[in-house]
C-alpha cells in the first residue's frame, strides 16, 4: 500500500478513484466494512482503492480538551489498514487551516485533485468539514453534481449494539478485552515505541521494554501474560501496567513495561506490539524489592504455562 501526503503523489489523473474516508481508530469491524466496500468498487470499475485518514484525531485541533484516548498508535493503524489491501492511503495532516475547510470545498478539492471520482464510502453517521456541518446527505448531493456514487454504510452491530471506537475504548478501559477483540475483528493489542526507562527492571534481573503510550486507551492496572512482537519476531512476555507502588515514589508515573522472555538485545525506538492473552493479577504493593522480585518470577512461570 502506497502512503501519500498529497494527491499529486498518486498520479491518478488517467484512472478512476474510489475513496474510503474516516479517522478509523482501531480499524474495527465497521471500518473494515467501509474499506472493503471501497476495494470492491475499485475492482469492479478498474479503479484505485484509496483510504483517506488523518495523522491525529480532529479534536486535537478543534477541541483539545475533548481528545479521546486512542485505540491504536498511528503506525499500528496504518499497518492494519494496509493488511486490508487497499491500493493507497492519503494521510492528511489535520491542522487549523484544514479544519476550517467547509464540506463543499473539501469534496470539490477531492474531485479536482483525483480527476475522476468513482465512489466515496463512509459510515452512515459520517460528518466532515468546518464545524462538522457536512454529512452523508451533503455527500450524496455533491455526488450527483460531480458524478460519483456514495455509500453511507450502517454500523455493524455486536450483541445488538453498534460497534464503535468509543465502545471499544470503554471495553478496553473496563478490562473487557474479549469484547474489544470481537469488535476489532482481531485480538486486542497495545502498541507503542520502546523508550528508555530508569533501569530498575534490569537491576532486579528482569529487564523491561518501556512503551511510550501517551494518548492511548489502556487496560486496567495490573500484570498480564502477553505475546510481544517487533520487526517480525515474537516472544512471550509479562506486561506490567501501573504506578509501581512498591517503589514509594513521591511522584509516581504510570508505566507500561514488558519483560520479554528468552530475549536479549536492544529494542529502543522500535515499535513493539503487545497482544494481551490473560490478566494474571492486580497491581500490588510489596514489602520489599526482594518480595517484588519473587512475585515477578511467579508471574513469569504463570506466563510460560499459559501462552
Amino acid at each position: 500500500m502506497k502512503i501519500i501526503h498529497a494527491p499529486a503523489e498518486l498520479q491518478s489523473a488517467t484512472k478512476k478513484v474510489c475513496l474510503a474516508i474516516g479517522f478509523f481508530d482501531g480499524v474495527h469491524l465497521g471500518h473494515q466494512q467501509i474499506i472493503r466496500q471501497t476495494i470492491s468498487d475499485a475492482r469492479q470499475h478498474a479503479a484505485l482503492a484509496l483510504v483517506i485518514t488523518f495523522d491525529r484525531h480532529p479534536n486535537a485541533v478543534v477541541a483539545p480538551d475533548r481528545v479521546p484516548p486512542l485505540i491504536y498508535s498511528l503506525p499500528k493503524k496504518l499497518r492494519t489498514i494496509e493488511a486490508l489491501q487497499a491500493d493507497a492511503l492519503w494521510l492528511i495532516h489535520f491542522d487549523k487551516p484544514f479544519s476550517e475547510l467547509n464540506g463543499e470545498a473539501f469534496v470539490g478539492r477531492l474531485a479536482h485533485d483525483f480527476g475522476h471520482l468513482q465512489s466515496v464510502c463512509v459510515g452512515a453517521n459520517f460528518v466532515f468539514g468546518h464545524k462538522r456541518r457536512g454529512n452523508v446527505d451533503l455527500l450524496r448531493k455533491l455526488g450527483v453534481e460531480l458524478g460519483f456514487t456514495v455509500h453511507g454504510l450502517a454500523s455493524v452491530a455486536l450483541d445488538g449494539v453498534p460497534v464503535s471506537s468509543t465502545r471499544i475504548r470503554e471495553a478496553i478501559q473496563a478490562g473487557d478485552l474479549d469484547t474489544a477483540s470481537q469488535m476489532l475483528g482481531r485480538p486486542y493489542s497495545l502498541t507503542g515505541k520502546v523508550v528508555h526507562g530508569d533501569g530498575l527492571g534490569r537491576q532486579l534481573g528482569f529487564p523491561t521494554a518501556n512503551l511510550e503510550v501517551d494518548g492511548l486507551a489502556l487496560p486496567a492496572k495490573g500484570v498480564y501474560a502477553v505475546r510481544a512482537e517487533a520487526a517480525g519476531n515474537a516472544w512471550r512476555a509479562v506486561l506490567n501496567i501501573g504506578m509501581r507502588p512498591t517503589l514509594q515514589n513521591p511522584q509516581p508515573q504510570l508505566r507500561v513495561e514488558a519483560h520479554l522472555l528468552d530475549f536479549s538485545g536492544n529494542l529502543y525506538d522500535q515499535e513493539l506490539e503487545l497482544i494481551l492473552i490473560e490478566k494474571l493479577r492486580d497491581e500490588k504493593k510489596f514489602g520489599s524489592l526482594a518480595e517484588l522480585s519473587e512475585q515477578i518470577s511467579r508471574d513469569i512461570r504463570q506466563t510460560q504455562s499459559r501462552s
